[in-house]
């Protein structure tokens, strides 16, 4: 699933171009759910993500991500009875090799001795899939959903939305996968605001509350469902409203402070932080 600071931009490219003069257009910054889960978590963290945008290693489990992403977005586009779990299988193989066409570093994150147990555990991911949800029996209105607007409040928004159904009687359903492992009750608040993140997104650009909002967890064959009120929604945007005041605040003071938790030991910048004895970068404002 591409990243939502990769946002699409109208700027023409050319393939002649050298790499290091090609330029592409900076996407204004915008709230996303993994931007406002990265303050949260840590406002260092977003600063070194969001604004100063500095590199981090993919990781094998993001890649699978990426990977099964993309071969259930191209297999709803098929015709009703290409839809099968076999089929799908045999594009993961070609998927894959588009990918590494693209970004040479996969061969070296999963190489040549690792891709066979790689490719089966995606393909179990699949299958998890077609378990839960016959493909054949419906039309997805739209797969990989590019959503950018500005709130009323004036807080901008942006992401991808893995897919929208729309019923026949017009209720409309937000569907987002995760290969990952789906979080006990207590830790599902991530997953609840990227949901509930979407579906006010959906709301302020089409009019209309999503019905339902059904995660799909597809290695365990697991469902999370929510049904989103107009009241919710309108008070999950003024929380939104309030994280991006903050995130203005520290861009003006050029200060964001630093939160220590758990999820340190996984954090890539590490040799950056202040908390480990490091110095971050001089702070330029966007």
């Amino acid at each position: 699933m591409p990243s939502a600071d990769s946002a699409p931009t109208d700027e023409p490219t050319n393939s002649s171009t050298p790499a290091l003069t090609k330029k592409r257009k900076r996407a204004p910054l915008a709230l996303s759910p993994s931007r406002c889960g990265d303050y949260l978590q840590c406002p260092l963290l977003f600063r070194f993500r969001a604004l100063d945008r500095l590199p981090e290693p993919k990781t094998v489990a993001q890649v699978k991500g990426t990977l099964v992403h993309a071969v259930l977005e191209e297999m709803h586009k098929l015709p009703r009875e290409q839809r099968l779990y076999p089929a799908a299988v045999k594009q993961l193989k070609p998927t894959w090799a588009d990918m590494c066409a693209k970004d040479k570093d996969l061969l070296e994150l999963v190489p040549e001795e690792e891709l066979y147990d790689f490719l089966v555990e995606c393909r179990s991911l699949l299958r998890g899939y077609f378990e839960m949800e016959n493909p054949q029996g419906f039309d997805a209105y739209a797969t990989e959903m590019y959503v950018d607007t500005v709130l009323p409040n004036g807080v901008p928004v942006r992401g991808f939305i893995d897919r929208v159904d729309v019923a026949p009687t017009g209720q409309v359903r937000v569907v987002d996968y995760k290969t990952g492992k789906k979080p006990l009750p207590r830790y599902s608040d991530q997953a609840k605001f990227q949901m509930r993140f979407y579906a006010l997104v959906y709301w302020r650009l089409y009019g209309r509350i999503p019905d339902q909002l059904r995660l799909m967890y597809l290695k365990v064959m697991d469902s999370m469902f929510l049904a989103p009120s107009k009241e919710e929604l309108e008070y999950f945007e003024r929380d939104l409203a309030d994280l991006w005041a903050k995130i203005q605040a520290d861009i003006e003071a050029g200060q964001f402070k630093t939160k220590t938790s758990k999820l340190c030991g996984w954090c890539p910048h590490q040799s950056l932080c202040p908390e480990f004895g490091g110095t971050p970068p001089e702070f330029v404002r966007p």
